[in-house]
C-alpha cells in the first residue's frame, strides 16, 4: 500500500467558548485513495478537512500532509499540496471575472505565460464556463459560483483534492462535469477527501468514514460500512436507498446500486457480488 499522503494523529480540538469537535482522530490515508466524509451537520466533517490547509490547528495532537506538520507548514506550501473547495463559494470568489478566478492559482503557484493561457482555457471548457470566462462571479447564480469556484481548484492541479459538498447546488450537466473531473482526478492517481451527503456518491469512492460528535465512528470499503445499519442511525444516517431496497427484499448486499437491485430480481441474486465490483 502507498505511503500515507494524510495523517490525522490523535487529533482534538474545539473551538473557543465550544464543546469539542474532533476528539482523539486518528486516520491516515494512502496516496492515490478516494475518501468520503460522512456524517451528521456538526459531526466534525468540515473542521476536519480546514486543518489540512492549516486553516485550523490542533488544539493536540498533530495533522500532517505529504508527511509534513501543518503547524509548521505555510499555507502557500500547503496549496500545492491539497486543491480546498469550500463548502460555499463565497469564502473562495474573489476575483474580477471567472478567468482571473481561475488563473489566480496557478499564477501564484509560478505557472506564466502560454502555459498559464492554456491551462485557463482548459479548464473554462472542461467545466463549460467558456462563454461566461469575462462575467464577474459575483454576479452568477450559486450554481455557476460553485462551479467557478472547483473550476479555479481543478486548475490548481494538486496531488490532493479537499472538497466540502461539491455537488451541493448542482443538477444535471454541472453535476456530471463536477463527478468526471473528481473521477479523472483519482485515475490520474489523485488522493480525494470529500465531505458529502450524498451517500449515493460516498458508494462510489473506495473508503467511507462515518464522523458521529467529532469521532471515527467507522472506517471501510462502502460495502461494508452500508452494510452497518445500526451504527449508521446511532450516527444520525440512513442507509443509501438501494441499500434498504435490497435489504427490504432479502438481498444478498449490500446493493451499492440500483442497478445491482434490477440484475439481483431479473438474473438472481448470486450475481450482486459480481456487479458491485464493477464500475458504474
Amino acid at each position: 500500500m502507498p505511503d500515507p499522503v494524510i495523517e490525522y494523529d490523535r487529533v482534538n480540538f474545539a473551538y473557543p467558548g465550544g464543546p469539542p469537535v474532533l476528539r482523539d482522530v486518528t486516520l491516515a490515508v494512502p496516496g492515490g485513495q478516494s475518501v468520503a466524509l460522512i456524517g451528521v451537520n456538526g459531526s466534525g466533517k468540515s473542521t476536519l478537512l480546514r486543518m489540512l490547509i492549516g486553516l485550523l490547528h490542533p488544539d493536540t495532537g498533530c495533522v500532517r500532509v505529504s508527511g509534513a506538520d501543518t503547524r509548521q507548514a505555510s499555507i502557500g506550501a500547503l496549496a500545492r499540496q491539497v486543491g480546498f473547495a469550500f463548502q460555499k463559494p463565497e469564502h473562495q470568489l474573489f476575483a474580477a471575472t471567472v478567468r482571473d478566478e481561475i488563473a489566480f492559482g496557478p499564477r501564484n503557484l509560478g505557472l506564466r505565460g502560454v502555459a498559464l493561457q492554456a491551462r485557463v482555457e482548459d479548464t473554462l471548457a472542461r467545466f463549460g464556463l467558456a462563454e461566461i470566462a469575462d462575467h464577474p462571479p459575483a454576479v452568477l447564480s450559486f450554481s455557476l459560483r460553485r462551479l467557478v469556484a472547483l473550476a479555479s481548484i481543478a486548475a490548481l492541479e494538486t496531488p490532493i483534492l479537499a472538497l466540502d459538498e461539491p455537488l451541493v447546488g448542482l443538477d444535471g450537466l454541472w453535476r456530471r462535469r463536477v463527478i468526471a473531473w473528481i473521477n479523472e482526478a483519482h485515475a490520474a492517481g489523485g488522493t480525494i477527501l470529500m465531505v458529502t451527503h450524498h451517500l449515493r456518491l460516498a458508494a462510489k469512492l473506495e473508503r467511507v468514514l462515518v464522523l458521529d460528535a467529532g469521532r471515527i465512528v467507522a472506517d471501510g470499503p462502502p460495502s461494508a460500512v452500508f452494510d452497518q445499519p445500526e451504527m449508521l442511525a446511532a450516527a444520525g444516517l440512513s442507509e443509501p436507498f438501494s441499500v434498504a431496497l435490497g435489504r427490504a427484499l432479502s438481498l444478498p448486499g449490500p446493493t451499492l446500486r440500483i442497478r445491482d437491485v434490477a440484475a439481483a430480481l431479473r438474473l438472481g441474486p448470486q450475481v450482486v457480488s459480481h456487479l458491485s465490483s464493477d464500475g458504474d
